[in-house]
């Protein structure tokens, strides 16, 4: 029905608990998911995670037959000095996270790209620097597990939330370590176009999130912002890219029950621009 590299987060549907949001889905066409590991935003996986925990939510997914793509997870403010004890707890649920990618399949956890604020905490130079190492930390602790570590960068709410802030971050952060993931609304949210975001760092960018916005809100749906989708994939198809394109339709301009009406119509026409683009 939809483009099979066209897939859906479990955020869209972050109201409805994991195994009905699976049926959602699977009812919708969608045969890949993006899995939300986001305490706050989505519970579809707890945030106080042990091995318990790991293999029921793990059973879950694979019971439904759904593959995973990634893992969109959070293990705290990456900008946040940490004593000992926090360190290792914050590795601990790292740990998790990535055994439950692993589980399930995933090519990738996803990682933030700082705490939930603009301002950094002691400086923008020293607390990037922080953000660096728990990134280059998490890519180390994922290669035993084949599990690769992506970032969200830039994203609207957290420390590096523009393209300049995403630029100093990817500079600092080995490209063969730590992929790249791609949001249409943080970029237009933040002012920025998503042509230009493909022109500097197309050859990084491992995964895209499709949501609308325009300047200050990123919570639209695909129509009711100002973001060029047409455009965008454009410039990602003659990049190169060839990964899949998630609907994360966090959005607040349609009620829970128009949800699945919405997001089939997103899956439609996205999955036209990239046959357009492929033809």
């Amino acid at each position: 029905m939809f483009h099979p590299r066209v897939v859906c987060s479990s955020i869209s549907f972050r109201h409805q608990d994991l195994p009905t949001a699976l049926g959602t889905m699977q009812g919708l066409g969608f045969t890949e998911l993006d899995l939300g590991a986001l305490p706050g935003v989505c519970d579809h996986v707890p945030f106080v995670l042990d091995s318990r925990a790991v293999g029921e939510v793990s059973r879950t997914i694979l019971r439904s037959g759904m593959e995973v793509r990634s893992v969109n997870g959070d293990i705290g403010d990456l900008n946040s000095p940490l004593t000992s004890t926090e360190q290792a707890a914050r590795s601990r649920h790292l740990d998790m996270l990535l055994d439950l990618a692993s589980e399930v399949g995933a090519a990738a956890l996803v990682l933030p790209c700082g705490a939930q604020s603009h301002d950094p905490l002691v400086s923008f130079d020293a607390d990037l620097d922080l953000v660096v190492a728990a990134l280059s930390e998490a890519a180390d602790r994922a290669e035993a597990t084949g599990v690769e570590i992506w970032v969200e960068a830039p994203h609207f709410f957290r420390l590096c939330w523009d393209i300049d802030r995403a630029r100093r971050l990817l500079d600092a952060v080995p490209e063969e370590s730590v992929g790249l993931v791609m949001d249409f609304s943080h970029i237009v949210a933040s002012g920025g176009d998503p042509v230009d975001f493909v022109g500097l760092f197309g050859d990084r960018i491992r995964h895209v999130h499709l949501r609308d916005a325009v300047a200050g809100n990123i919570n639209l749906s695909i129509g009711n912002g100002q973001a060029d989708f047409a455009a965008g994939l454009r410039a990602l198809t003659d990049a190169g890219y060839q990964g899949r394109f998630a609907l994360e339709l966090e959005t607040r301009d349609v009620s829970d029950d128009q949800r699945p009406q919405v997001t089939a119509a997103a899956a439609a026409y996205i999955s036209q621009l990239i046959g357009t683009r492929a033809a």
